[in-house]
């Protein structure tokens, strides 16, 4: 099996962004393994999301909620609605075990998200855990560390 290199982990990393800011969701959730979480710490350092209070914390099965919701066109909360922009630098490769992975890549970026009139931008940084399944490249956890945690926040309505 072939060893993934930077530029495959890079490019996922990327994709990834590319699918949430299309509003592409159903092939933005492909992406993801079935055991898949998706986690924004509530505090700087946070180490464990299960014994700790976080700003999201979901799994696969709650980002399909969330994927229904968002294309619902009877969705209030998207009336106007939501769009987002990513603004990433170079993802980082932090750790490359094996061909299987796991594979962990570091990205700092700049999150926009807008609806009507209200424009909000977030300072993260985003840590991917990728492993192979079944010869191809998958999210298996999604970590969004924001340089502010403890500031008031309105909803994130989309996914960083």
């Amino acid at each position: 099996m072939k060893f993934p290199s930077e530029q495959d982990l890079a490019r996922l990393v990327t994709l990834e962004a590319r699918l949430i800011d299309e509003q592409r969701y159903e092939a933005w959730l492909d992406l993801f393994t079935d055991d898949a979480v998706y986690w924004i710490p509530l505090h700087v350092g946070q180490t464990d999301p299960r014994l700790e209070a976080s700003l999201i914390f979901e799994d696969k099965t709650l980002l399909r909620i969330r994927v229904k919701r968002l294309m619902d066109r009877r969705a209030i909360s998207q009336h106007p609605q939501s769009r987002c922009h990513h603004l990433m630098q170079t993802s980082h490769i932090d750790r490359r075990d094996g061909a299987e992975g796991p594979f962990t890549t570091w990205t700092p970026a700049h999150y926009v998200e807008t609806r009507g009139d209200s424009q909000r931008l977030y300072a993260i940084w985003v840590t991917h855990t990728l492993a192979r399944v079944d010869d191809r490249l998958k999210i298996r956890a999604k970590r969004i560390d924001l340089v502010n945690p403890g500031a008031a926040f309105e909803s994130i309505e989309l996914f960083m």
